[in-house]
């Protein structure tokens, strides 16, 4: 394949890796404490990773799309001084299992977040959900009088989706059975991912050869990219708009970060959860793309300790 056209192959593949391809070493490095948990139905569970470390109020880290728990590796040993801090692999991500199902929406995620919630027994907790992460921390918020019986007390987005938006078109590609299979394989993961971070950042600078190479890591995988895909194809999942009219009823006190320069999910989204969440504000992490949890770390610690000690 000529120079010119790999190239645009690989932009319009990496686009579907807008949150990033994450599948590296731990968030929390050597000091946390790793397990796997089996949850979902007997006859076909399901085993997720997670990382734990530290004492206090539990928070539960929940990546983004195609993300894992190295997304959080800046800023959970921090939040692990006065917190017990678990970041999950959410299904088919990071070291978590990847089966050759299509059970990969908001819902099916939150199910198996629900169960983990309960098996450890977590009480007092804060969600922190970034983008499709966040889309998951909304259902569990909702959720939550049901069966969590008053577990979750605090909740934090950051550039999270939660309404019906313009399905970008490398989404519909991954849609097209042919075209998603093909393209994920005949462009390099590499040149995929760097696309992928380029998109996400707004400093490209920041972007180093250590973390591209943890990032294309899932996709050298045949679970990986069917992850992906099917990921992809459920990333603004059916019911939605039903899902965002119960929005109001989430009581619980809610911090929404945004990056000020995201090009994959718009501030408009922000704006529109801090006029329908009864309890919520809204902060603005400056000279961030996608990710502010990655590029702009220090900033988005210090919002977060404010929301946490208040």
């Amino acid at each position: 394949m000529a120079t010119r056209e790999l190239k645009a192959a690989g932009g319009i593949v990496a686009l579907a890796l807008l949150a990033l391809v994450a599948w590296g070493p731990g968030a929390n490095g050597a000091d946390a404490g790793s397990w796997f948990a089996r949850l979902g139905p007997p006859d076909a569970p399901v085993k997720l990773f997670y990382e734990e470390q530290g004492e206090g109020p539990p928070l539960l880290l929940i990546h983004g799309f195609g993300a894992s728990t190295y997304t959080w590796r800046k800023i959970a040993p921090d939040l692990s001084r006065n917190h017990r801090v678990i970041a999950v692999d959410m299904k088919g991500f990071g070291q978590s299992d990847k089966p050759f199902d299509e059970s990969y929406s908001v819902f099916d995620q939150a199910e198996l977040l629900t169960q983990l919630i309960l098996d450890r027994d977590l009480r007092d907790l804060t969600i922190v959900g970034h983008s499709f992460g966040g889309g998951v921390a909304l259902v569990l918020a909702l959720d939550e009088s049901e069966r969590l019986n008053g577990r979750i007390t605090k909740l934090v987005l950051l550039d999270s989706i939660a309404y019906p938006q313009d399905i970008p078109m490398f989404f519909r590609m991954l849609d097209m059975r042919v075209f998603s299979h093909v393209g994920l394989r005949m462009v390099p993961p590499a040149v995929q991912t760097r696309i992928a971070l380029q998109i996400a950042y707004l400093d490209n600078s920041k972007i180093k050869d250590e973390e591209v190479e943890a990032y294309a890591a899932a996709l050298r995988t045949a679970a990986g990219k069917h992850a992906i895909i099917h990921s992809a194809r459920q990333i603004v999942p059916e019911g939605i708009e039903e899902l965002s009219r119960r929005y109001k009823s989430i009581e619980q006190p809610t911090l929404i970060l945004w990056c000020d320069h995201d090009r994959i999910v718009p501030l408009d989204v922000g704006l529109k959860l801090r006029r329908t969440l009864p309890n919520a504000s809204l902060k603005l992490v400056d000279e961030c793309g996608h990710m502010p949890h990655e590029e702009q770390p220090e900033a988005t610690l210090g919002l977060l300790r404010d929301f946490l000690e208040d």
